[in-house]
């Protein structure tokens, strides 16, 4: 496949990248959040082609993007709380679970008779969705299971020859996917930690409950992406470390062969070739948007058996942090 690679420079250079979903084509482009990849969310054939370009489960759903929040009734079965939480943090990283209408096709839920729906704030993505005139179903543009893309090198990575388009928008500005939530009444199932925290949600129900797929192993049927399979996961083996600055800087000073996802204050206590910082320890948005990035570093390095990853905070967008390390490293998680 020749794939079309288009640098946005307005509206118009959009237009080559509409015309080609209205066609039943894919596209990779830019979010808030990481790169997607999107075809029509109407025409079943398109949401076959993006399973195909990823290697992605076909139980594994995706997420319909639209232009605006009150667009979404055209699609699912609404609510009171969903328009409530839309006002809040829509257009921006945030994905809603709604029962879906029969003009959404099967192939993009995975089969289940919910969609996730949201609509992003990046300009590039939204202006796509409304130059397309479709719902745009898009998970992220990375080879399926491998870290997200957050920069147009990565989809030229991954992507190149098997999508009809990519898109360069730069850096993506939270750098880990959207949050995804199910709404039970006035109860909000956190499904899928982002940028739109549980402690941001928690002022709009009576009831957030977490689900356990956010920090367990999950074997069910996915509700939402991310929640089943192993994601994120460079090629060589991640551990994570817990445990004190100083317990953790002895064990990897004995470690030979190794590759290090620290924090800033970590780089004078550590030596290595390999060793990457994501961000200073109290601040979870700039490792959220470093993490994918390092770990794709180490797929470029040869000379490493095993990659170590600090433990994140879990609170606010650190969740998100600890999540995708989870997903990465297989839920490997070594106590010093």
């Amino acid at each position: 496949m020749n794939t079309l690679k288009i640098k946005y420079t307005g509206s118009t250079s959009l237009i080559p990248a509409a015309e080609i979903i209205k066609n039943g084509g894919i596209v990779a482009f830019p979010t808030e959040t990481v790169y997607g990849l999107g075809g029509n969310a109407l025409d079943p054939l398109a949401a076959g082609k993006i399973y195909a370009a990823k290697g992605r489960p076909s139980d594994n759903p995706l997420i319909v993007h639209l232009a605006k929040a009150q667009d979404a009734g055209k699609y699912c079965y609404t609510n009171d709380l969903f328009y409530q939480i839309a006002d809040a943090f829509m257009p921006g990283p945030l994905t809603v679970i709604l029962p879906k209408k029969s003009n959404i096709p099967d192939s993009v839920t995975g089969g289940l008779d919910s969609v996730g729906i949201r609509v992003p704030s990046h300009k590039i993505a939204n202006e796509l969705i409304k130059l397309s005139g479709v719902p745009i179903a898009a998970p992220s543009a990375n080879l399926s299971g491998k870290p997200s893309p957050t920069e147009f090198s990565h989809i030229e990575h991954d992507l190149d020859g098997r999508a009809d388009a990519l898109i360069d928008g730069g850096n993506c500005d939270f750098g880990v996917e959207s949050t995804i939530i199910k709404l039970n009444g006035n109860e909000i199932i956190l499904l899928r930690p982002g940028a739109v925290t549980a402690e941001m949600l928690s002022l709009f129900c009576d009831k957030l409950t977490i689900d356990k797929a956010v920090t367990e192993k999950f074997d069910g049927v996915p509700l939402a992406p991310g929640m089943k399979y192993r994601h994120y996961a460079p090629e060589c083996p991640l551990t994570i470390l817990e445990g004190s600055d100083e317990a953790v800087y002895e064990f990897l000073s004995c470690r030979e062969k190794r590759g290090v996802i620290c924090f800033d204050e970590d780089l004078p206590h550590i030596l290595g070739k390999y060793v990457f910082s994501c961000g200073p320890i109290h601040d979870s948005l700039k490792q959220a948007q470093n993490l994918f990035s390092c770990l794709r570093k180490f797929d470029q390095i040869h000379d490493i058996d095993i990659i170590y990853a600090r433990m994140p905070s879990k609170a606010g967008i650190g969740l998100a942090v600890f999540n995708r390390l989870i997903k990465a490293s297989g839920f490997n998680i070594r106590k010093l």
